[in-house]
């Protein structure tokens, strides 16, 4: 299963993926609250109170849920970043052919 788990948390859609496995579980509750009696801004206001913050939580700890999840499958970490690394070695690579060439 290893493949897959490298391919599942730095491929591509592994955002996607991540986001839609922890915000699935989180509509029946939001749904249930929705359907507690009183005016709807309330009712609304109940939803978003625990959805935005959920939501923030979930996108700014994503590199440390996907880097655990890769570890307790025993995979190096640094697989996390290794695809952002090869970009910004390839951006490097073609800026100092072009700007730091030998005169």
């Amino acid at each position: 299963m290893h493949p897959w788990v490298i391919a599942d948390t730095t491929g591509p859609g592994a955002t996607r993926r991540y986001a839609t496995r922890c915000l699935i579980p989180l509509i029946p509750i939001l749904a249930g609250l929705l359907l507690i009696p009183g005016p709807w801004i309330i009712r609304t206001g109940m939803v978003l109170l625990l959805f935005l913050p959920f939501v923030y939580f979930l996108l700014a700890l994503k590199n440390i849920y996907l880097r655990h999840r890769l570890v307790s499958h025993g995979l190096d970490p640094r697989r996390l970043n290794a695809t952002k690394q090869r970009r910004l070695d390839q951006e490097q690579a073609s800026y100092e052919s072009r700007y730091r060439s030998a005169p």
